[in-house]
């Protein structure tokens, strides 16, 4: 049998604290509710009263701590409190006054309504006050900290409306590290003169003697308006200062020829998606992660790699990189190793469909955790190649997730996307099977099932699932299996910047497949903590789904990128529509039109509800599925696909007249 001890995890410890603390301060609001009403004097309380109060205070404490766990106080995470837990606790509070009212009125005898007022009063500031105490404490020493990495010198050579609004940038924006120490300006009536507490030392003739007099590290040109001639100018005595210099995106021109096109700066995010950064902190969700073996499947990736940077940069015991693509795991392990020398890093390659590969690696590294990032994601290809999406998403995430069962892993999370609701394509549809996979494993395993899980093993498996010590490891399986969802990445292999980049780099046109296309966009970091954060929160089978922000028009993204490079749409640089490809839809939802979704304790992070299906039926077409993609019988494997996937409804795709067949 493989034994597993448990070893609590960081917030199920400070749920523990949190309880007794509860059962204190509530049981002392109550005596303090007494002793108020009665002036502050414990003799004057009547016998009767004092009677009642120890009669009833224990049932009623357990009874509160019952109710703050139905509603979930125990599993939030209070760094992150906000609007949703103040409504919780009140709905709380409230519960539990009235049924103690009703509870000592019916059952014992009558209190002093001030004994209740009182204590529910105590009681509701001295639960809800530790909580958000917490939270306040953690962003008071965030802020104590913060000034300990050193700040850049900064000169603006400009101080007009764009200068200004560069310096409060920097100076309210948190992960800018750079101090701004003076402007520039050709302005005579502004040398001598402050803006926002920065002084404007003069005009071009005084950058050298402000660099040296500032120690100045780096140096912003933001004039917009000026000639070509004076940015010229400007330009070439700041070069002579040694700083590092920048032309703001959208505010140079390209008036000499050392500047180009492809040594555009990348991109600010807010410019892009129209929003701020979604920020996280993860040092709780990190203690999730601290000490565990960790094994990331697509680690070479652009999430997955992304992924193993963050886990490897906060103490896992061990890290294990699983990619079929050797030359991305490659740069990754070369990555980890010279920053992290004293990880204990383990690549290897192989692909997910390898049953008897995938056995053997969970049985040497036994990971706890598991981030399932491996799949073919390109739209148009796998509607060429449908067979090689399913044998790879659908049926890898099921070989993958069984080995998990099996070798005692902890937490199973899938990496899905947006593409799985209400799918146009087999892409789409074969990452909503591996939705239905996870779903399916985490209910036989709650249910005691696990061992009744059908078998897909291409290669020949019988002398390791015959094993005494497999089989009873599958009775006694505890794995949970999450589900996340995102759109679009920024920065991903398939994703449309760096095209854009290039073509506008190459003189053009920007090629764009539909004038109203529109994508939900997030940061390749942004997602991977948000992945972590989910699957720290999570308590198996749940998808989450990430709140994207509002969804950016592609044609939009286009013509502001060729605005950012200084460049003319139309002009300069054409923007050509190419038309939908195959399996395309004109927008990605979130959810589909049956879905609902319940809140967490983060206000980005979602519960999707999704459609009730058989699971037994889901596994058994996972088995028909694999002979399908094996025999290479398209036809027939896509027809499945849609029966067992109802809602996928092809578009611009060879596949449609599968759908006419069941009208």
């Amino acid at each position: 049998m493989l034994k597993k001890k448990f070893h609590p995890e960081h917030w199920q410890i400070m749920a523990a604290y949190l309880m007794i603390y509860d059962l204190i301060v509530i049981a002392a609001a109550y005596f303090f509710a007494l002793w108020l009403r009665f002036d502050c004097q414990f003799q004057a309380i009547p016998k009767e009263y004092l009677d009642i109060y120890f009669k009833t205070i224990i049932p009623y404490t357990l009874y509160c701590i019952l109710v703050f766990w139905g509603l979930r106080l125990y599993k939030s995470i209070w760094r992150f409190a906000s609007y949703n837990e103040l409504i919780r606790m009140t709905l709380a509070t409230v519960i539990t006054l009235f049924s103690q009212i009703l509870a000592i009125t019916v059952l014992v005898g009558r209190m002093p309504i001030s004994y209740y007022f009182f204590g529910v009063i105590i009681q509701f500031v001295m639960t809800l006050g530790i909580r958000f105490a917490y939270r306040f404490v953690l962003l008071l020493i965030g802020k104590v900290r913060e000034p300990e990495a050193p700040l850049k010198h900064v000169l603006l050579i400009g101080a007009g409306a764009a200068g200004q609004m560069i310096l409060r940038d920097i100076k309210h924006a948190e992960t800018v590290k750079e101090k701004v120490c003076c402007f520039i300006d050709d302005n005579p009536n502004k040398w001598g003169r402050y803006i926002d507490g920065i002084p404007v030392e003069g005009g071009r003739d005084e950058i050298m003697r402000a660099c040296v007099k500032y120690h100045i590290q780096k140096i912003y040109v933001v004039i917009p308006s000026a000639s070509s001639e004076a940015k010229k100018e400007i330009l070439n005595i700041c070069n002579q200062t040694g700083c590092e210099l920048l032309n703001l995106p959208g505010m140079y021109q390209l008036y000499t020829g050392d500047v180009t096109v492809s040594n555009m700066k990348e991109v600010a995010v807010e410019d892009l998606l129209g929003r701020d950064p979604i920020k996280v902190n993860m040092d709780e969700i990190f203690q999730h992660l601290k000490g565990k073996v960790i094994m990331v499947t697509g680690g070479g990736g652009s999430i997955g790699s992304e992924l193993c940077r963050q886990i490897a940069a906060h103490g896992p015991k061990q890290l294990i990189i699983f990619d079929i693509y050797e030359n991305n795991a490659y740069d990754i392990q070369l990555e980890l190793k010279k920053k992290y020398p004293e990880l204990d890093l383990v690549v290897r390659i192989g692909s997910v469909r390898d049953s008897r590969l995938m056995f053997k690696i969970f049985e040497a590294y036994r990971p706890e955790i598991v981030y399932h990032a491996a799949a073919h994601k390109h739209v148009p290809l796998m509607e060429d190649s449908p067979c090689e999406a399913i044998k790879n998403n659908a049926i890898g995430t099921y070989k993958t997730a069984y080995a998990a069962l099996v070798y005692g892993c902890k937490r199973f999370v899938l990496i899905s996307t947006d593409k799985a609701v209400n799918p146009t394509n087999v892409m789409g549809a074969s990452k909503r099977l591996c939705e239905m996979v996870i779903q399916s494993f985490d209910h036989m395993v709650k249910a005691g099932r696990a061992y009744e899980l059908p078998q897909l093993f291409t290669h020949s498996m019988s002398d390791m699932t015959a094993k005494p010590e497999v089989i009873e490891a599958l009775k006694h399986a505890k794995t949970e299996f999450v589900a996340v969802r995102f759109g679009n990445v920024l920065g991903s292999n398939g994703s449309v910047i760096p095209l854009f980049k290039k073509q506008i780099a190459a003189g053009g046109p920007v090629t764009v497949t539909h004038p109203d296309i529109i994508r939900y966009f997030m940061t390749i970091p942004e997602a991977c903590r948000l992945v972590m954060e989910a699957a720290t929160m999570s308590t198996g089978t749940q998808i989450f789904v990430f709140d994207m922000g509002k969804s950016v028009k592609i044609a939009h993204l286009a013509r502001r990128m060729i605005e950012l490079a200084g460049l003319e749409v139309d002009k300069d640089i054409k923007i050509e529509y190419t038309g939908l490809r195959p399996g395309e839809k004109l927008y990605e939802e979130v959810l589909s039109n049956t879905e609902n979704t319940l809140p967490t304790s983060h206000d980005r992070i979602r519960i999707a509800k999704v459609r009730e299906y058989d699971y037994a039926d889901a596994l058994k077409g996972a088995q028909e599925l694999e002979e399908l993609c094996r025999a290479v019988v398209i036809p027939d494997m896509v027809r499945l696909m849609k029966k067992i996937v109802p809602e996928f409804k092809s578009k611009n795709s060879r596949f449609e007249e599968f759908d006419k067949e069941t009208k």
